[in-house]
């Protein structure tokens, strides 16, 4: 097959960097993938084969007229077999493509998150339907949001699967020279995501306010961009724990900094099911996480990790002191958590999937 990822812009983001690791495991599974980006970005993704960037200008995010004639162009140069709209913006760029120039090739989505859980008006309800009736086929990232997308949008069960995100298996290295001086203060918690709303930085905040008044060497490592960072930056001051919060930005390290923490914690308000926290279970560290969208198909609670209903911080914070004071539980979880990633969650298995699901639709 000859095969278009399209993604939304060269960043160190979960969407991004699965895209460019399936495309990957496609390759070497014998068919052609282009990757097609399509705003501005600066990071160096981790894709083998071509990257075309059309770097267009995000004040062009919902009328681009020159982009969507690139894109036609683009198409009908690679004359592939199916194209992957992965998340975010694709969507309305690849359907907007298609019906102003009427390309033919099957338009597969990738449906990445709890979709219902963002539309908060009959507008948004009625503008996502559309685009989503010009699609042939979508692959949910989680059994809890394809039902959601089944139900939100009546969408036909025959023409959407769950084909979960997966872990590149990797060598990892040690503690990055960067960070070794914080690794040395105290016991170390990650979280990896976003500065948007429904990753939910200033609940974080909270828990982890309340976890120093028992643990205060912990340090807490924020790995990630968004519009809401300097707000953080400055609720962190107000809490007076700057000297225990750490601003990393992206990595490409991220694995090496998650094997070595103490803990993963995702109090997030709304999620698909995040390759972080997969990435976690792979380097057999302890999870710590609410209970939204697909996680809770993976953080079992007294098997793979510590799960939390939304919201329920007094007992997030208890189970990460639990975590912190060593509990006897933990080997065993993680060592759970680990075989079960083996076993149905790495990359190569993953895209064997894709593929799969690719076939079907040309055999439709």
């Amino acid at each position: 097959m000859k095969i278009i990822q399209l993604i939304q812009k060269p960043q160190l983001r979960g969407a991004e960097i699965f895209a460019c690791q399936l495309s990957n495991h496609l390759m070497e599974q014998g068919h052609e993938v282009l990757v097609v980006t399509i705003f501005k970005g600066d990071a160096q993704l981790p894709f083998k084969g071509e990257i075309i960037d059309l770097a267009r200008p995000l004040s062009k995010r919902f009328v681009d007229f020159q982009g969507w004639k690139k894109f036609n162009s683009i198409i009908r140069e690679f004359k592939p077999d199916i194209i992957q709209a992965n998340a975010a913006d694709t969507l309305k760029f690849a359907v907007s493509s298609k019906i102003l120039f009427s390309w033919k090739e099957p338009l597969v989505y990738r449906n990445a998150n709890k979709m219902g859980d963002f539309i908060d008006s009959k507008f948004k309800w009625a503008l996502n339907k559309f685009y989503i009736s010009k699609v042939a086929y979508v692959i949910s990232v989680s059994k809890e949001c394809e039902k959601d997308f089944i139900k939100t949008f009546s969408y036909p069960e025959k023409r959407i699967r769950t084909v979960e995100i997966g872990v590149e298996e990797q060598e990892l290295g040690g503690i990055p020279k960067d960070l070794q001086k914080i690794f040395k203060r105290g016991p170390v918690l990650s979280h990896i995501g976003g500065f948007v709303p429904e990753k939910n930085h200033k609940g974080l905040l909270r828990i982890f306010t309340e976890t120093l008044k028992n643990n205060p060497d912990t340090q807490l490592l924020l790995i990630g961009k968004g519009r809401l960072e300097p707000e953080i930056k400055v609720r962190v001051e107000e809490l007076q724990i700057k000297e225990n919060v750490h601003f990393l930005g992206y990595r490409s390290d991220v694995l090496e900094v998650l094997y070595y923490s103490n803990a993963f914690v995702l109090p997030s308000l709304i999620e698909g099911l995040p390759a972080v926290i997969l990435e976690a279970m792979y380097c057999k560290t302890p999870v710590v996480a609410y209970n939204v969208g697909g996680v809770g198909e993976v953080v079992l609670q007294g098997e793979t990790g510590w799960i939390v209903e939304k919201n329920e911080e007094a007992k997030f914070q208890q189970h990460l002191e639990e975590i912190l004071a060593g509990d006897e539980n933990i080997s065993e979880r993680v060592k759970t958590a680990k075989n079960m990633i083996s076993d149905k969650f790495l990359n190569k298995q993953i895209a064997q999937g894709f593929a799969k699901c690719y076939f079907e639709v040309l055999k439709s």
